[in-house]
């Protein structure tokens, strides 16, 4: 059980570096700094949550 902390914790910086990609100002007001990394880090959370369901799913089978 212990595995899936580290699993968690991969995805999750792997999220964060592929958000980092993405120009979410376009996307955002201006002036909205605080918002928009909110925003990063709520989508690299729920897709590292996502991901590592899926991969230790997949591994069961």
């Amino acid at each position: 059980m212990n595995y899936r902390i580290y699993f968690y914790a991969i995805f999750l910086f792997l999220s964060i570096f592929i958000f980092s990609g993405v120009n979410f100002e376009k996307i955002m007001k201006k002036n909205k700094v605080v918002e928009a990394k909110l925003l990063i880090m709520a989508l690299s959370i729920a897709m590292s949550y996502l991901l590592t369901n899926f991969v230790l799913d997949f591994l069961n089978l």
